[in-house]
């Protein structure tokens, strides 16, 4: 973008009259950033597919969501199948992502694992649509959910199994637990409370959970004695 200051030639600066200051306009302020047309679509398709349900919502529908013609939709998805899938993508890359960047501050084995927790469910519970979608309509699918298995979703679950076997080598987990079966059994409750908090019509909150199902799966697997 052009700077909106303007500055005088070096030639002009001598024939200013002497004692009255230079004027310098300020920059003017730069215009709102617009939203990046993909992100703008997939935001579209939560909303859609957590509206009318994976199967029963068209491209068309995301298109007039999104405010884009659905040619347009097109240009950056292939379609209803790779709008679902992106958005897993971008949800597993993001929580990848935050999940690395609070464990580099946490040493405690058990602390890694309340942090995880409580991204996890953080994440959902601040987007309902967002819950629906990943919770539910990802899951009618067996062809996702064999490609989920293979793909960020095992990084994911490296978090916290990286973590159990952690507090394993610091004594705060018992040996004979498999660490990526315990890994397994922590996403599985932090799933279930939020398939549960995203089912719930009686304004349930997400709010502690996450550390509530932390200590009793610690002390389900913590050092005996």
């Amino acid at each position: 973008m052009a700077r909106a200051a303007l500055e005088r030639p070096a030639s002009s600066l001598s024939s200013r009259p002497t004692g009255r200051p230079a004027v310098r306009r300020s920059s003017a302020p730069a215009p709102p950033t617009r939203p990046d047309k993909r992100d703008l679509i997939l935001r579209a398709a939560i909303r859609v597919f957590a509206e009318r349900g994976f199967f029963g919502a068209q491209v068309a529908d995301v298109a007039r969501v999104a405010g884009v013609a659905a040619g347009t939709v097109y240009l950056y998805f292939h379609g209803k199948d790779h709008l679902l899938a992106s958005i897993f993508e971008r949800v597993m890359t993001d929580a990848l992502a935050e999940g690395r960047a609070v464990l580099t501050a946490a040493t405690d084995p058990i602390d890694r694992l309340r942090r995880i927790a409580r991204l996890h469910l953080e994440r959902l519970g601040r987007d309902r649509d967002l819950a629906v979608v990943i919770q539910v309509e990802l899951r009618q699918s067996t062809k996702f959910m064999e490609q989920f298995s293979a793909s960020k979703l095992r990084e994911y679950l490296g978090l916290i199994r990286g973590a159990i076997s952690d507090g394993q080598d610091a004594g705060l987990v018992r040996r004979d637990v498999n660490p990526t079966l315990a890994a397994k059994m922590l996403f599985g409750a932090l799933d279930e409370m939020a398939t549960n908090w995203m089912l719930s019509r009686r304004g349930t909150s997400l709010d502690g959970v996450a550390d509530q199902v932390v200590d009793m799966f610690v002390h389900g697997v913590g050092t005996r004695g």
